[in-house]
């Protein structure tokens, strides 16, 4: 095979053809004459066009690139439909060469000639016809991943002529992007392609992760949990109803158990796998952790979590995202924890955003099996320390009762911390029961849910329930009594995030959801499940059974440890400086907190 430098000086073969040189052909044609244009554009749409054919007319495109001006488009648009992707190597190479001299000569043609390679990140379709139906299918041969290295080849040939190529390939990018109710192979390969640009063009990597987390967002949230746990329930159903009949056809297809009955969740599953494998593959070089690409990675996957991610409200798993990535470590979690700390506590957003926030926190510190519970309680430190600020900046003022639109924040902090306690209870008071237990009395949960504010009213019943039969198992503090009187007392109006007032009480007035519920896309589950703190079952009941060693745990100086004392607070909530790039160097340091000169209400 001739070297690169060799072909492009080598003349082509020589072939019969009509109509002339190139260049006769398209003077012959500004002066009126069209005949043999438009016999030269029937040789280039002709299916059966030989190699030879196509080499000799590419040569003499290229030679003559300064006269394909905007006159002759069609005549371009006709040779980029040229089928060139699975023709012989020499016809490869002279179309990537025409590829590059056409968008260095005419910059008019970069958006086509990009649209032409987008397209080619799709396998081509074949056609199977059966009782008169037409069944399309994926060209799934061994020429595909072939034709992609071709395609990302011509891509990186483009961006080397044409500097400005990346502002334009992005909104090719999205033109192009299949709807989600294209085949699942379809998509995968799509986004395969998509996520391979980063490689070479690093400047888009945002943008196009951007692109690819909108568009399986937008899978998440039209796949709602109950409709796939709805859908799996039928095929459990219809299977069972078939009987044992199917298990031989099981075995010969482990695969089939890992389908998802519901389609879009069947798409998002496998899309899910790409995304995860890219984001590991970024991460680490040679099987080991680059941190340098770890927290770049982290500040593009941030950015977007801010855009689209935390503002959604309904996704199901497109955030495990930014959970598999703090798995690769410590430093990263905290920095996530500390991200959504600050917003919660900044009164300069959104209420709505700063709910949300907390709802990640809560639900992160409780599931993520990969943060030490000395970062638990570090958390939970900082979290309480801010509640009992704000209470005390409630005084006893105009705004110190039960109000949802006033105090959202506030509540939604409260219900956070109550999870987490809920779930990592146990690991708190493992090991030293005494030691545990004074931590736990120092937060003063006595002191927050017997607050004017009373978030015992707010919160989901199921947390709040959970969270007093802990309390009152381990002497902590005492709800049922407050419990009781919400239980007589109706809420008031509660906006709707929905939209317009409701008058009906409501068991969830916050609108409160927990992103990092069990995830439930069968084969990508397997990435998360390893990470995952999945709830031990436990009953409320269980809860009221105390233990005589918690009793043994007390000591006699320690009988007076809900005498009311509040936390001392000096207007500054802090720990030890939280930067992200101190926290990724040392994993030992737990999640800082920013000064807070003044918390808004």
């Amino acid at each position: 095979m001739l070297s690169a430098d060799e072909f492009l000086r080598s003349p082509p073969r020589k072939t019969v053809r009509f109509g002339g040189t190139l260049e006769e052909i398209l003077l012959r044609y500004q002066k009126g004459d069209t005949t043999d244009f438009a016999l030269l554009q029937h040789q280039l749409l002709d299916p059966d066009i030989k190699d030879d054919q196509i080499i000799n007319w590419l040569h003499e495109f290229r030679s003559s690139v300064t006269l394909l001006t905007k006159d002759f488009e069609q005549l371009v648009r006709i040779l980029l439909k040229v089928p060139w992707l699975r023709r012989s190597q020499t016809v490869v190479e002279e179309y990537l060469a025409f590829l590059g001299n056409l968008v260095s000569a005419q910059t008019i043609y970069l958006r086509p000639c990009l649209a032409m390679i987008v397209l080619h990140f799709i396998p081509p379709r074949i056609t199977i016809r059966e009782n008169n139906v037409d069944i399309s299918d994926s060209d799934d041969d061994e020429n595909v991943p072939e034709g992609f290295n071709t395609c990302h080849r011509a891509l990186q040939t483009i961006v080397k002529y044409v500097p400005l190529t990346p502002q334009f390939l992005m909104p090719v990018l999205a033109e192009k992007f299949p709807f989600i109710n294209k085949s699942e192979s379809t998509l995968q390969f799509y986004v395969h392609n998509v996520l391979r640009i980063t490689g070479y063009i690093p400047v888009l990597r945002c943008d196009i992760l951007e692109l690819v987390i909108e568009r399986l967002l937008k899978m998440d949230v039209s796949a709602p949990r109950k409709d796939i746990e709805a859908a799996e329930e039928v095929e459990s159903v219809e299977n069972a109803e078939k009987g044992l009949f199917n298990l031989d056809e099981d075995e010969e297809n482990p695969d089939k158990n890992e389908t998802m009955a519901h389609p879009v969740a069947e798409r998002l599953d496998i899309l899910m796998i790409v995304l995860f494998s890219y984001v590991k593959e970024i991460c680490h070089v040679d099987g080991k952790l680059d941190v340098g690409n770890t927290k770049q990675l982290y500040r593009d996957l941030v950015a977007i979590f801010d855009k689209l991610i935390l503002p959604t409200h309904g996704s199901c798993h497109v955030q495990y995202i930014m959970f598999y990535l703090s798995s690769f470590k410590l430093g990263i979690a905290e920095a996530f924890v500390e991200h959504l700390w600050k917003k919660l506590q900044d009164p300069n957003t959104p209420a709505v955003i700063r709910q949300a926030a907390a709802n990640y926190i809560g639900s992160f510190l409780a599931r993520a099996k990969f943060i030490p519970v000395v970062t638990v309680k570090a958390c939970l430190d900082l979290l309480v320390n801010w509640l009992h600020l704000y209470i005390d900046n409630q005084g006893s003022g105009l705004k110190a009762f039960c109000d949802i639109a006033l105090h959202s924040s506030f509540y939604a902090a409260c219900q956070a911390v109550f999870y987490v306690v809920i779930f990592r209870h146990k690991q708190i008071l493992d090991g030293n029961l005494k030691k545990g237990l004074s931590f736990l009395q120092k937060l003063n949960f006595e002191r927050i849910v017997m607050s004017q504010l009373n978030p015992l009213k707010v919160c989901l019943p199921s947390i709040v329930n959970f969270f007093a039969a802990l309390t009152r198992k381990y002497q902590i503090a005492f709800c049922d009594t407050i419990i009781e009187r919400n239980r007589r007392q109706a809420l008031p109006v509660i906006r709707s995030s929905c939209g317009g007032d409701s008058i009906e009480a409501s068991t969830n007035p916050l609108d409160s959801f927990f992103p990092f519920d069990p995830y439930i896309l069968k084969r990508s589950k397997n990435i998360i499940n390893p990470l995952y703190q999945f709830w031990e079952e436990q009953s409320t009941e269980e809860l009221e059974k105390t233990t005589d060693a918690i009793n043994e745990s007390k000591g006699e100086d320690d009988d007076d440890f809900l005498n009311g004392e509040t936390p001392q607070n000096d207007g500054m909530i802090g720990m030890m400086p939280g930067s992200f790039d101190s926290s990724l160097q040392n994993t030992e340091i737990c999640v800082g907190s920013p000064p807070v000169a003044s918390m808004l209400l």
